[in-house]
């Protein structure tokens, strides 16, 4: 059981958009939740659900609105809230950016949606994709004769409309690893982790069924493989197609896709992983008037790669004036709003070693104390690539028809929230 009701209310907490699912929740218990929620923020006790009496209120914000959802009952709290982030995702999808003046340029859009994504407190179609081939923009401009509601609403499968055909059938299967690091001054790693995603491309005629081997460690315990080559991934999360029974009884990934694009699955590794881009930072102050950066980056990984579009941004104290640069490949430039130099390395490959000299002056009076420095920050992408180990053993596709596909698979390591402390 999900919400009662639906409402989305504006920053000062006037109701834009309400949708009674139920009717057992009234209309003006809403007026309640802003006066709560300001009341909990100077408490400090603010949470995501917040309860008047019998009511209550399952609350989530995006830019600004706020998405708040009405129960009486005690409900599944979090598939309300994952109902709610996919109304956003799929408001999102029709209006490009979810704000309030979309909301009120797209009342009739709205309502229909709301009425399509829930029914009765049960969420319903979620999917954008099948929900656009029947709520269009054009809503009133829909010729008459036409089926309202394609037969993929009320299939098994809601989420791939039926009688789709290719002259070429084709998967593109793209593993993509961020890697989050935090380095502290003396060198040693702070926080370390993969945090990873499996997005397919689907190109496939019919209603096929995909299956996806992994080199995933439970299944290999499972199957008695060596255990050398494989991964144990953490927190997994499947997009909705995956047959969850099939993958924990045997660990097997099969699933009907969606047509285009999506992401399978989801998933995080907390391990130790050797700083890829490794950066060493010194500064020299001459005289309180002027000072010299030097920053050294090395590549920590194999030689055969190559780390595209790496920025290494190297803060710099707000002072300083008058920069001169020089780099032993790429470019630097001052971004003074920002009080940081970019440096710019088009292609970095593993186990080079760069250079990057900066001069500033410093034109104001010493501060008697010094600025507490912020970190530098690292971005980058490095393909055909996995810093986890992941790899795709297998994907067959089934369909009654017997065509022939092929898959085609990319790895990707970019950086995420990547950051090494120097002082």
């Amino acid at each position: 059981m999900s919400a009662s009701a639906v409402f989305i209310l504006d920053v000062k907490g006037k109701p834009l958009i309400s949708r009674n699912y139920k009717g057992d929740v009234a209309m003006s218990e809403i007026e309640h939740f802003m006066p709560l929620l300001m009341q909990r923020e100077e408490e400090g006790v603010l949470a995501p659900l917040l309860s008047h009496g019998r009511v209550h209120f399952l609350w989530i914000k995006h830019s600004n609105l706020y998405l708040v959802a009405t129960t009486l009952k005690n409900a599944n709290a979090s598939l309300v809230y994952s109902f709610l982030y996919k109304t956003v995702e799929v408001f999102s999808e029709y209006f490009k950016e979810l704000e309030e003046e979309s909301i009120r340029d797209n009342f009739v859009i709205v309502y229909e949606l709301l009425d399509e994504l829930m029914d009765f407190g049960f969420p319903q179609t979620t999917d954008s994709k099948i929900l656009q081939e029947y709520i269009t923009q054009q809503g009133n401009k829909l010729e008459t004769g036409k089926s309202r509601v394609p037969p993929t609403v009320t299939n098994a499968v809601s989420w791939r409309s039926e009688g789709i055909k290719y002259k070429k059938n084709e998967v593109f299967i793209d593993v993509i690893e961020s890697v989050n690091l935090l380095v502290n001054a003396n060198g040693s790693v702070l926080l370390s982790e993969i945090v990873g995603s499996i997005k397919l491309k689907v190109f496939l005629s019919g209603m096929p069924e995909l299956r996806l081997g992994l080199n995933d460690r439970v299944l290999f315990e499972l199957t008695g493989r060596s255990k050398n080559k494989s991964v144990e991934l953490e927190d997994v999360k499947f997009h909705q197609c995956v047959r969850l029974s099939r993958f924990d009884n045997d660990r097997t990934i099969s699933f009907i896709p969606p047509d285009g694009d999506f992401e399978l699955m989801s998933y995080r590794l907390s391990t130790q992983v050797k700083p890829l881009i490794w950066i060493e930072s010194v500064i020299e102050k001459f005289s309180h008037s002027r000072v010299e950066i030097m920053v050294k980056a090395k590549g920590q990984f194999k030689k055969q790669s190559v780390a595209n579009g790496v920025e290494i941004s190297v803060p710099v104290p707000s002072d300083a004036d008058s920069p001169r640069f020089k780099t032993s490949v790429g470019s630097a430039k001052y971004v003074p709003e920002k009080n940081v130099v970019i440096w710019s390395i088009k292609s970095f490959p593993g186990g080079k070693e760069y250079l990057m000299r900066a001069h500033f002056g410093l034109p104001s009076v010493e501060k008697e104390e010094e600025e507490g420095r912020p970190p530098i920050g690292v971005k980058f992408e490095i393909p055909y690539f996995t810093v986890s180990g992941i790899q795709v053993r297998y994907m067959k596709i089934i369909e009654k028809s017997g065509y022939q596909a092929l898959p085609w698979v990319r790895y990707i390591t970019q950086s995420g929230d990547y950051q090494l402390r120097t002082s």
